[in-house]
């Protein structure tokens, strides 16, 4: 068994075969690697980095999909995060980078960059997704970690990491000039911890929508009174944005 066959090997139960690649799908993986500045060995891995589950699923026995890819890609990316700022933040201790690294490889931050790239047009969903999943923030994070890993097992750590250090470069640059990123709840944690004894906490308010389509609304409070309503697509999002409202009602953000 070659690396690449046992990369892609199905799970127990599961029968995974190659997917067919149009010649017009091939040309728009080409280009879109173009853009990316890399140049795959075998553009068929970046096509499995680009099929989403419910894609595969259509398939009898099912084509190879991305999950796997987007778990090598997330250690890659965390990884090339990390030997960035070790090479450049010298001054920072290893808690400072811990949390650097997170504030740099969050979930914001991916989807914002897959967007940019058009990421979601190249992305091959299934109805149960489709049209939705496109423009959902949790498909885009895991396409571009996918894509990440994509190229790390095409064509190797150098290759990866470079990619990395170019795609994430402003975020990097940022950084240097704005300190240590912090998302809303993150500030709203600070913030609260600094006046003891209150304590911040969130609750889940409804959730409504089909599967596909989920909208979230969560509430921010600070001991037990809401401060702060969020919608998201997610849990996470719709935390994110009651934080950020909290804050604003705490006086500590424009």
């Amino acid at each position: 068994m070659t690396i690449d066959e046992k990369i892609f090997e199905a799970p127990e139960g599961e029968e995974w075969v190659d997917a067919p690649l149009s010649d017009e799908r091939r040309a728009a993986l080409e280009e879109f690697a173009e853009k990316l500045g890399v140049k795959f060995l075998h553009i068929e891995t970046l096509d499995v980095a680009l099929t989403h589950k419910s894609y595969a699923n259509e398939f009898e026995p099912r084509i190879k999909y991305n999950e796997r890819l987007e778990f090598l890609g997330d250690a890659v990316l965390g990884l090339a995060a990390a030997t960035y700022l070790f090479e450049n933040f010298t001054h920072l201790k290893e808690g400072e980078l811990t949390k650097t690294r997170s504030g740099i490889v969050r979930q914001s931050t991916l989807t914002r960059i897959a967007k940019e790239i058009g990421l979601g047009e190249l992305i091959l969903f299934g109805p149960t997704e489709f049209p939705f999943g496109r423009n959902r923030d949790s498909n885009l994070e895991d396409a571009l970690e996918a894509v990440i890993g994509a190229i790390y097992f095409d064509l190797g750590w150098e290759v990866a990491r470079d990619y990395v250090f170019r795609q994430f470069g402003a975020e990097f640059e940022r950084v240097k000039v704005t300190g240590i990123p912090k998302d809303y709840k993150s500030k709203l944690q600070e913030i609260i911890q600094s006046r003891p004894p209150s304590k911040v906490s969130y609750a889940e308010l409804s959730a409504s929508g089909p599967d596909h389509n989920r909208t979230f609304v969560a509430a921010a409070l600070i001991d037990g009174k809401i401060f702060g309503r969020g919608v998201g697509r997610s849990k996470k999002a719709a935390e994110q944005e009651a934080a950020r409202k909290a804050l604003q009602k705490l006086g500590e953000l424009g």
